[in-house]
């Protein structure tokens, strides 16, 4: 098999569904014995700004989204599900955590359409949620 470049890989992810990219990720954790955890922890600190204030160009099309949970509504057990689902390699505690720390990104630098099915999915198990 020949060995695929970093740029044809992510081609070849960029074709995945949410579910089946949570799918490869599982597969890929458990064939290596490692986790995916540690990004999302740094997923979750990078939300502040750059120092110097640059913003970026507001004239490009924004093509990748972030999934912010706003608050976890009613159902706070839906919820925790719901974000280990979409969050592969979080344990229990990690969700729980990170919903009850709301409003927290639950995912960055996604498509729309992946952040459009996450926000769906949340708000179906009763999340209130917004892409920034």
């Amino acid at each position: 098999m020949a060995k695929l470049s970093t740029d044809e890989l992510l081609e070849a992810f960029k074709d995945l569904t949410l579910i089946e990219l949570s799918e490869f990720v599982k597969k890929f954790e458990e064939t290596f014995d490692v986790t995916a955890a540690a990004p999302v922890a740094v997923a979750a600190a990078g939300g502040a700004p750059a120092a110097g204030g640059e913003a970026a160009p507001a004239a490009e099309e924004k093509d990748e989204f972030n999934v912010v949970l706003e608050a976890a509504g009613d159902k706070k057990i839906q919820v925790i599900k719901v974000v280990r689902e979409l969050v592969s390699g979080l344990g229990l505690k990690e969700a729980k955590d990170l919903v009850e720390s709301a409003p927290k990104p639950i995912l960055e630098g996604v498509a729309k359409d992946a952040a459009d099915a996450a926000k769906a999915k949340l708000e179906e198990a009763g999340a209130k949620v917004s892409l920034s």
